[in-house]
């Protein structure tokens, strides 16, 4: 028997780290466990370990963070890809894309949510309005979170998937909106979650495309 390389073993625990996020155990927002814990749960060594995290931070399903760990960014090799695209992406354009996403993924989630779903999205908006109000901009994740919430209750894992992986670029757009004193649109978020809870498909769909709207009427015509 031919003995493993070690490119190849990187390759096979890269793979074994990637499958953690697609499953779901280790979701997009989340921090991956620590290099120790890494080598135990894979049996290899800390070398080995450290580039198969290296290749999928380069491939952009994962970030690391001075001081704070290696988190799950997005759910596919995908995002890496759409991330650089979007990088130098004109803020009006980006909220432009989201208005088109966000709408279907609001029409779908209000003909499709289940009983997790509406639980779900209820906490996520009383948490955002809590943590806009007490912290204003550390509100960010809570916000990100209760948007990808009603892509959740779409149900369509394709369109989930495509969503995480413009995570970071969503997320940047939010906090130039936070920055720029947009207000936190409490009112729109909440007809927007009540529409979906309540089934109504298409003031779901109404709701997701008039918030994004006064987003982007805030940007002068180009």
């Amino acid at each position: 028997m031919q003995p493993v390389r070690r490119t190849s073993l990187i390759a096979q625990v890269t793979e074994q780290l990637r499958a953690e996020i697609r499953s779901g155990s280790w979701p997009v927002g989340s921090r991956i466990p620590t290099e120790p814990e890494l080598t135990e749960l894979t049996g290899t060594g800390r070398n080995t370990v450290r580039e198969a995290v290296q290749a999928l931070v380069h491939a952009g399903m994962l970030e690391r963070r001075q001081g704070s760990g290696t988190y799950v960014i997005a759910t596919s090799d995908l995002g890496g890809t759409l991330t650089k695209y979007f990088a130098d992406a004109q803020a009006r354009d980006v909220l432009e894309l989201r208005q088109a996403l966000d709408t279907t993924a609001a029409r779908l989630a209000a003909q499709r949510r289940d009983d997790a779903d509406i639980a779900a999205l209820q906490r996520l908006l009383e948490e955002r309005r809590q943590a806009w109000d007490e912290t204003g901009a550390e509100a960010l994740d809570i916000d990100v979170q209760l948007h990808r919430a009603i892509v959740v209750a779409s149900h369509n894992a394709v369109y989930l998937e495509f969503y995480d992986s413009l995570l970071p670029v969503i997320e940047q757009g939010i906090r130039v909106n936070i920055a720029r004193a947009l207000g936190p649109y409490h009112h729109e978020h909440a007809e927007l979650v009540q529409a979906v809870v309540d089934g109504d498909a298409d003031r779901a769909a109404r709701a997701a495309n008039c918030f994004l709207g006064l987003l982007i009427s805030e940007y002068s015509d180009r």
